[in-house]
């Protein structure tokens, strides 16, 4: 993994599309510009602006989002455009500085501290990479610029939507104390809460007390953290090469309750998906974990670590099955909203040597023949027995190809 070198200005660039699955949408549709608009069925997506401003927000149940916003405008997730829109946003990336680290399908961070004679100041660029995503791909992105990774983040949201904002290092804690705690990193619905039972409510009241104090009242971690990004101390650079740590899929399932029966359907489907795109990606991993969403929008998780890396279909998914049946008890007294599989602890699967017994043979070279009829004649030409006749919705992915 090599490393852009750490920067003394703001030259740190944090790139993020408004809205993406949605101005994907509007973008092809031009019925759909200027209104409002939410991607998903069940359980909503993304929503555009105009959506936004009725208060329809990311993981809403889509009734509810229609009684906010009457005249919402749902669609059916369509992956393989953003996944293509993503990667023509990439290409722009690319062209702009060699120094990239991509951190979802819509975001990237940029290091563009040594284009200056190249390509002017970081807020040129910026603005230059604004209009090539505009002119190239059609869609709206928001730019921030510092001197940290960090604040460069905070900086993107703050301009959204279509904005550039550029945060002078003489100038930081004054554009970072006024806002909300929920700026901060690591700050969710449960540590916002706390803090503002202390009746604080910004982050430079964060930033005026003792770490030890923090620590009482969050842990360690997190009590470390929050004071550390309240003084805008983020030494991380920008990481290029930086393969992801894990793959996975998730699938909403709407409001309707979901027997066992149906679970076990989505959840082989889930499996299928992702081994096949970590054998696509040459990767093998040790960590299985279930993510579960419920329609209280509470969340939970349930994960296990096997002794040797895979990739295998089996292997994941029976290790995701006996994750299902710990869980089922909690799972059948609630409203499961969304599922999640994913798989973690990866690694290049040549850097790894198999520790025995080694997987079945005839097991591996069967999963092998069954990927290539897929790559050749497409994803349904081929389809475990298990899910014949059902109806288990779409799938969407939890970290980009």
């Amino acid at each position: 993994m090599s490393r852009a070198r750490s920067s003394i200005s703001a030259s740190i660039l944090h790139a993020d599309l408004d809205s993406f699955y949605a101005s994907v949408e509007q973008r092809d549709d031009a019925r759909l510009r200027g209104r409002p608009v939410a991607v998903g069925g069940g359980v909503i997506l993304a929503a555009s602006y105009e959506a936004k401003r009725f208060g329809v927000r990311t993981a809403m149940v889509g009734s509810q989002a229609r009684q906010l916003c009457p005249g919402l405008i749902i669609v059916d997730p369509r992956f393989s455009a953003y996944t293509e829109a993503s990667r023509a946003v990439f290409d722009v990336f690319d062209d702009t500085t060699p120094l990239v680290e991509g951190i979802s399908i819509d975001e990237a961070f940029l290091d563009v501290g040594g284009l200056a004679k190249i390509s002017g100041s970081p807020e040129t660029i910026a603005a230059t990479l604004r209009r090539e995503v505009a002119s190239r791909v059609g869609l709206p992105i928001s730019v921030g610029v510092a001197r940290t990774k960090f604040l460069a983040k905070v900086a993107s949201g703050v301009c959204k939507p279509d904005g550039l904002l550029v945060v002078e290092p003489d100038r930081e804690l004054e554009f970072l104390h006024p806002l909300a705690v929920e700026r901060l990193w690591g700050v969710g619905r449960v540590t916002a809460e706390k803090l503002h039972a202390r009746g604080i409510s910004t982050v430079g009241e964060v930033a005026q007390l003792d770490e030890p104090v923090l620590i009482s009242m969050l842990g360690r971690a997190s009590g470390r953290q929050l004071h550390a990004l309240a003084h805008n101390r983020d030494p991380r650079v920008v990481a290029v090469g930086k393969r992801r740590g894990s793959i996975g899929s998730q699938q909403a399932l709407g409001r309707r309750r979901r027997s066992r029966a149906e679970i076990d359907v989505v959840l082989l489907r889930l499996v299928d998906r992702i081994s096949r795109r970590m054998r696509r990606a040459g990767r093998v991993g040790r960590t299985v974990t279930l993510r579960f969403r419920f329609d209280d929008f509470s969340r939970a998780t349930r994960s296990h670590s096997l002794p040797q890396h895979t990739a295998g279909t089996r292997t994941v998914h029976a290790t995701a099955v006996a994750l299902l049946d710990v869980a089922w008890p909690m799972i059948g007294t609630r409203g499961l909203t969304l599922l999640g599989v994913s798989v973690g602890n990866l690694q290049n699967a040549d850097a790894v040597q198999l520790t025995l017994p080694f997987e079945r043979a005839d097991m591996i070279q069967l999963e092998a023949a069954v990927d290539a009829v897929r790559d050749r004649f497409g994803s349904a030409s081929l389809t475990s027995a298990g899910s014949i006749g059902t109806d288990a919705g779409f799938t969407m992915p939890m970290l980009p190809d």
